[in-house]
């Protein structure tokens, strides 16, 4: 006995038995138990039998048998007391529900078990495979499908639910949300699949379900290898880069190494915030921020002609639709005329790319920020047109104002600089960014912490939406891979009601719409459609490589007398004319505004 005694001593050292903890033991802890077990059984003959006397079978036998049930059962038995304990549920604990079978659903129900500051327990398991209903994972019951989410919640008095199905495609990840959206229920969702590869699904790891979740398709993917090896080393230039989009433009492109990345923002606050994050994140990088406006002809020739920019992401631009229906030369100004001058600037020194952010507000527009964005989709076309023809230098450089003649560069220069022009011009057509300044999200959010009502314009209005992150890639994308000319647009789903948006909301935030929060319609704005179009029925839509991105084929107009409506409109603008309205309307074919003056 002294000699075994010491051999199991030595094995179980060496197979790190002494060091586990037994409230996790798990099929490793058991595995090296058996070796352990066998090692020292083997040691027990050859001592018995080499260094004693022949032992009877049943002495081997009943012997390892016993030495094995008590390595495993003192190991083993507290976790058994523990999960016992846990099966029965412990007083205050919070009835909760987990949707998922799967390998991610059984780490988030261990990680409940085994962590003490969790007070839940879990009383049933949703499925939709058929196979595992009326099955047991760890002591509780695969209840059946999704279509049983709402009767288990009230059977179990379930207070929580978490969604554990990181290979979910985005509609059946709509559907299922939503269902479980309907019981009022607190909701968490797994991240996504990079947390099951690494095995280390936890509760922790589960965050609040959002209305991004909601949108019903799959999210954009780009190969974002090639557009970071087109940024690698280039002096980019992103105007309105404290802005939602700009900013993670901003971010985006700091992230892979740009030669050098200057941010153009009329807003010092925004300006200053981006510039100190990245400056936090990225010390070592060349950055500059710059403050001013797109409308300045004089700074905008300066800012180009010192950092000379390979690359200009074109984010500055007034959105909102009522404020620009109550001024609409400000829309003209900044929107079109900015856009122009910018686009200029970007033409004669260098540039080689220049891409417009544009909106799903320009197709058909009803209301002047639409109209806007459509001159400045038109611009593009236009100066992409002369520039193919070798016509650069018949594209007026305009002022606003004539004392402005010249901005410190002389014609004989502006001739040599566009002679030998190369910038490619394109477009990106967006619907509704999620969160962004000026979305119904943060508005929402806004009317709910203040108790109500929500507003809602009309019980039909449809917008499509997209992520900032997709809005982003999609920016980064067209400066990578557009042609000259292009508008690229995003196949984002189905619209979503707005109604539909703001109850989702509602019930995220713990309320019951039109119990707890109101929601009260106010009527469509001036200028808002009840629906969005991506495209003009003119334009037709090409595949890409992507399947979720396409691209408009460019309308023809005459450009030269575009050019001279534009000259015109901008002096309309400058002089604060009221019917700047109808002067659009005639530009712009598409651009429906009523013919009835005040």
């Amino acid at each position: 006995m002294p000699f075994f005694i010491v051999v199991c001593i030595i094995v179980f050292i060496i197979l790190r038995l002494y060091n586990s903890v037994w409230r996790f033991a798990s099929f490793n802890e058991l595995f090296r138990s058996v070796v352990a077990w066998a090692i020292c059984s083997v040691f027990n003959i050859i001592l018995t039998l080499v260094f004693f006397e022949r032992m009877p079978v049943s002495y081997y036998l009943f012997g390892g048998l016993l030495h094995l049930i008590f390595i495993v059962g003192v190991r083993f038995s507290y976790r058994f007391v523990h999960l016992m304990r846990s099966s029965k549920g412990s007083s205050g604990a919070r009835n909760v529900m987990i949707i998922g079978a799967g390998e991610a659903g059984h780490m988030v129900l261990r990680d409940i078990r085994h962590t003490s500051k969790i007070h839940e327990n879990v009383s049933c398991i949703i499925d939709d495979n058929p196979e595992k209903w009326g099955r047991i994972i760890d002591g509780v019951l695969i209840t059946g499908g999704r279509e049983k989410i709402q009767e288990c919640v009230e059977q179990y008095n379930i207070s929580k639910i978490y969604f554990a199905i990181p290979t979910a495609s985005a509609e059946d990840k709509k559907e299922i949300l939503s269902l479980c959206n309907e019981t009022g229920c607190e909701l968490k969702r797994l991240p996504g699949l990079y947390e099951l590869e690494l095995g280390n699904v936890t509760v922790n790891q589960m965050r609040n379900v959002s209305v991004e979740d909601l949108l019903g398709r799959e999210p954009i993917e780009v190969k974002m290898n090639e557009v970071y090896d087109f940024i690698h080393d280039k002096t980019v230039l992103v105007t309105g880069g404290g802005g939602s989009i700009g900013s993670e433009i901003c971010r985006q492109v700091a992230l892979h190494s740009p030669k050098s990345l200057i941010i153009f923002d009329i807003y010092e606050n925004n300006a200053y915030e981006i510039q100190q994050e990245l400056k936090n994140r990225y010390p070592d990088m060349y950055l500059n921020v710059i403050i001013g406006s797109v409308r300045d002809s004089r700074k905008l020739m300066n800012l180009f002609s010192t950092y000379h920019p390979d690359v200009v992401y074109h984010a500055a631009a007034h959105k909102h639709v009522p404020l620009m229906e109550d001024s609409p030369c400000e829309a003209i100004k900044n929107n079109v005329i900015g856009t122009y001058k910018t686009a200029y600037a970007a033409m004669i020194y260098g540039c080689s790319r220049f891409v417009l952010i544009s909106s799903d507000k320009a197709v058909n527009p009803t209301n002047i920020m639409g109209a806007s964005k459509r001159l400045c989709e038109m611009i593009i076309q236009s100066f992409d047109c002369k520039i193919k023809e070798g016509k650069a230098g018949d594209i007026p450089f305009l002022f606003s104002h004539k004392s402005e003649e010249g901005v410190d560069i002389s014609k004989r220069e502006l001739r040599k600089l566009l002679a030998g022009t190369h910038t490619e011009f394109v477009a990106v057509r967006f619907g509704n960014v999620l969160g962004s300044n000026g979305s119904v999200i943060p508005l929402f959010k806004k009317q709910i912490e203040q108790g109500g009502p929500v507003t809602v314009t009309h019980p039909d209005i449809v917008r499509y939406f997209m992520t900032i992150r997709e809005a982003v890639n999609l920016v980064l994308l067209a400066g990578t891979y557009a042609h000259v000319g292009e508008i690229f647009v995003l196949d984002m789903g189905e619209p979503v009601k707005i109604v539909d948006l703001a109850r989702n909301l509602i019930r995220f935030s713990g309320f019951v719409p039109d119990e707890d929060i109101k929601i009260k319609y106010i009527g469509l704005r001036p200028g808002e459609k009840l629906y969005e179009e991506k495209m003009m029925d003119e334009e037709g839509l090409r595949q890409t490589s992507n399947k979720m991105i396409h691209i408009c084929q460019p309308l023809v107009f005459n450009n030269d007398e575009f050019f001279n409506n534009l000259e015109d409109l901008m002096n309309k603008a400058y002089n604060n004319d009221p019917e700047i309205k109808y002067m659009v309307a005639d530009i712009v074919g598409t651009y429906t505004v009523e013919k009835t003056k005040e």
